[in-house]
């Protein structure tokens, strides 16, 4: 037990010797991704409890739902776009200016949302129009993740690219967490009819000023010294996509493979369950909610905890020991879910999202330790994204399918073939802890 301790405190004393610019790094890759992935959370929540009634009201509510969570998939399957454009300006004018970019694009399409009008106002485009704005959330937040990591692993002090990569791991649950906390607010002072009609749009329309937020910590930033150095050297890519694809196709196809896990146990824990908690199961919303509350917090606890386990014992142990746990966790997933237990429940969802954390921690440092310098905001990036394509676009579609057509057992059998699909891919790639980036 001494070794862990010893490991945390050490890293922590480095990290208070480390200079403050590196800090202030750090910190602005935490508060983008923190910002961003609010935003694209709030969609995930209004989609489990109001986008169906609002843009879909002519139809069963089984069928609004199906409806809704495909337009939730939209924005995963704009994400890979958007880590490719993204990925190209970002590896050829660099880091600093398109994150800037993406956070503006991911905050404008959020808050467009807010203020679009229902299926009764202006029929047909309401959905349309939510469609289009989805698709740019996704561009927006595909070019968000990889120039996030980047950024703190291309300034981490020799031996802490783990810890440092932690960081922009850690919005995530920060941002799910804020948006989780504001419709939780939002439930305590409005009714349904009030919250249906007007109130799920708040959420939205403070994305504005986190945005803005964001954006004068992101333009206050200095480009990465392996970007710059890299540039002196040998000049950015030409086309960085397509070297990418030419050179580098088993690195990208392993980190996606690799994300799958990821993507699987954070979408059917709490888009999936949160509609199936408060449709099927009969939890009041505002219940569920706080439950979704505490749980993300063991996603927020696993995230530095296996950043620091990567740095010390490599990143392959520990996404092979994080994976086969979610693989065995899939089993638990019906039993707990129906338990008719609140705590049962709410222990099963701080599990799936403790889990999550655990295999999602090492890769703000994998994913960039994959590609050389010059690909490496598009390989990164695009590698993080199309592991969205397959473990969340369709996660909660696919499960409420499943839910229809074979029962619950069979999610917690989705989330079994993602964990074995990740295990399986990871065991395929070199270990990199010693790589460097320059």
């Amino acid at each position: 037990m001494l070794r862990p301790m010893n490991i945390c405190t050490g890293n922590l004393q480095l990290m208070i010797t480390t200079s403050p610019s590196i800090l202030r790094i750090a910190f602005a890759s935490f508060i983008g991704t923190a910002i961003e992935f609010y935003d694209f959370y709030i969609y995930g929540l209004a989609v489990a409890m109001v986008i169906g009634p609002v843009f879909f009201p002519n139809s069963d509510p089984a069928v609004q739902a199906l409806n809704a969570f495909l337009t939730f998939g939209i924005a995963f399957l704009a994400r890979p776009i958007g880590a490719l454009v993204f990925g190209h300006f970002g590896d050829r004018i660099g880091r600093k200016t398109t994150l800037a970019i993406s956070l503006l694009i991911m905050g404008t399409s959020t808050t467009l949302i807010g203020c679009l009008p229902g299926y009764a106002l202006i029929g047909w485009a309401a959905p349309a129009l939510l469609c289009l704005l989805r698709f740019g959330q996704g561009i927006g937040l595909g070019g968000e993740w990889g120039g996030a990591a980047l950024l703190a692993a291309e300034h981490a002090p020799k031996g802490q690219r783990g810890f440092f990569g932690m960081f922009p791991q850690l919005g995530p649950p920060v941002g799910f967490l804020l948006a989780v906390s504001s419709f939780l607010l939002l439930s305590q002072y409005l009714n349904d009819a009030q919250f249906r009609d007007w109130g799920w749009r708040i959420p939205f329309l403070a994305s504005a000023i986190l945005v803005a937020l964001g954006l004068y910590i992101r333009l206050k930033l200095t480009e990465t010294p392996v970007f710059s150095k890299a540039i002196q050297s040998r000049g950015a890519a030409h086309f960085p996509v397509a070297e990418v694809f030419r050179s580098h196709k088993t690195p990208l196809l392993l980190g996606a493979l690799i994300m799958v896990v990821c993507y699987a146990l954070f979408y059917i824990s709490t888009v999936f369950s949160l509609n199936y908690g408060t449709s099927t199961l009969g939890i009041p919303r505002l219940q569920f909610l706080t439950m979704l509350c505490v749980a993300v917090l063991f996603m927020a606890a696993a995230t530095p905890l296996f950043a620091l386990a990567g740095d010390r014992y490599g990143r392959r142990p520990v996404i092979i020991l994080a994976g086969s746990a979610a693989l065995l966790s899939g089993f638990l997933l019906e039993p707990m879910l129906t338990s008719g237990s609140t705590l049962t429940i709410t222990a099963f969802l701080s599990m799936e999202l403790f889990l999550m954390g655990a295999t999602f921690a090492p890769m703000g440092a994998l994913l960039p330790e994959l590609f050389p310098t010059h690909v490496r905001y598009t390989g990164a990036g695009a590698a993080y994204n199309l592991g969205g394509i397959i473990g969340a676009s369709l996660a909660p579609y696919i499960a409420q399918q499943l839910v229809l057509h074979g029962g619950l057992s069979w999610v917690g059998g989705y989330i079994s073939v993602a964990a074995l699909i990740s295990i399986t891919a990871a065991l395929f790639i070199r270990e990199t802890r010693y790589q460097e980036l320059s």
